[in-house]
């Protein structure tokens, strides 16, 4: 399969803190991986040092993708290129319907108006898929939502965008076992043979209704260790110790 994303010796800082140390990483289309490490690790921060957040710098290493650099990009232009990063904490917003949010985002990502009636076949058929309550499309967006509402809405604008990269980070955090089902369930939904997805999680709750290619052990600012899902049961049964001796 052909290379979607690719990250080559990267060196990032927070201020005057080095968080990531070297970290190489590459997932093709196709396919599903997983970023599994303990608090403190890096694993957030490389999801948002992927779109280019300005709270942190990156001093050394690139980051390609679909065969183009894009250590530099501005943040909504690799969103446009096709990368979607959903939050451990998404934000609220008054005055903006999860609804008119997707439209204005779908219409930024393909430069064009997007119809309404189009959109909202779109949405109410996946909203249906998942099981979803049907009016949260219609509030503001995450406003007052409960954390399970929150994670479902944006499996949601993931299928509604539907990017090249998903990028969840910690997508499955205080879910109960309903929740999960439904965003392992838009995860399946969402996958196919020209995209991918890249999961960040301490978790294997999400993973046990997924077909996972790789796993990845984040320790320190870099993956130490690469695998299949068998590194998921050797971390749930023995933690990060057994790895903490290969940095």
């Amino acid at each position: 399969m052909e290379k979607l994303l690719e990250i080559k010796n990267l060196y990032v800082n927070a201020g005057e803190k080095q968080i990531l140390k070297g970290l190489d990483l590459e997932i093709r289309k196709g396919e599903i991986h997983v970023i599994m490490g303990p608090n403190g690790a890096g694993k957030s921060t490389l999801a948002s040092v992927v779109l280019n957040s300005p709270a942190y710098q990156k001093t050394a290493g690139k980051i390609f993708f679909d065969g183009e650099d894009i250590t530099n990009s501005k943040t909504d232009e690799i969103a446009k290129k096709g990368i979607f990063l959903s939050f451990q904490s998404p934000v609220e917003i008054e005055g903006v319907s999860v609804f008119d949010f997707m439209k204005i985002a779908k219409g930024k990502i393909e430069e064009k108006n997007i119809s309404y009636f189009e959109l909202k076949d779109q949405i109410d058929k996946n909203v249906l898929e998942l099981e979803m309550n049907p009016e949260l499309s219609k509030r503001d967006l995450n406003v007052g939502f409960s954390g399970g509402e929150k994670k479902k809405t944006e499996i949601l604008q993931l299928l509604t965008l539907n990017p090249k990269l998903a990028i969840l980070d910690e997508t499955d955090s205080g879910l109960d076992v309903d929740a999960v089902k439904v965003v392992s369930k838009g995860i399946e939904m969402f996958k196919n043979e020209k995209n991918a997805v890249l999961i960040i999680t301490h978790s294997s709750k999400i993973l046990e209704h997924l077909k996972v290619d790789a796993v990845h052990i984040l320790v320190d600012g870099k993956i130490i260790k690469s695998g299949d899902a068998s590194l998921i049961e050797e971390i749930e049964k023995n933690g990060y110790v057994n790895f903490r001796g290969e940095i």
